[in-house]
């Protein structure tokens, strides 16, 4: 079943073992850039929930952070948004961006929470 995303772990690609995609994209993330991208939205998430309980329904709201090498960016309404990503390497060897729509932008979020804190997590 196609879920409109792809995310994967496998240790065995090298160095850009990780791999996130959607709809017509798909890229490989060093471990690094996963940690940062998993750092940058879970920045935007938190400062989006700080102000979702003070929006109407329809209201519009746009986030932008800078952090790292990424500049992120949450628009929508407080039910419905979506996700831009720009990563700008420091060594200048490579850039990119991700967008991740309304349909599967909460959705990838978690999945990449869920994913690092399998990892990452102390049990």
């Amino acid at each position: 079943m196609d879920k409109g995303w792809r995310l994967e772990r496998n240790l065995g690609r090298g160095e850009y073992c990780y791999l996130i995609g959607a709809n017509n994209w798909a890229i490989e993330l060093q471990e690094n850039e996963f940690k940062s991208l998993y750092e940058v939205s879970n920045k935007l998430i938190r400062e989006f929930r700080e102000i979702t309980n003070q929006l109407m329904e329809e209201e519009i709201v746009n986030i932008e952070i800078e952090m790292l090498s990424w500049y992120a960016e949450l628009e929508g309404t407080k039910n419905q948004w979506s996700m831009k990503f720009v990563y700008e390497s420091n060594e200048c060897t490579r850039s990119f961006e991700m967008y991740w729509p309304i349909q599967i932008a909460e959705t990838l979020f978690f999945e990449i929470r869920k994913m690092w804190e399998s990892m990452y997590s102390k049990n």
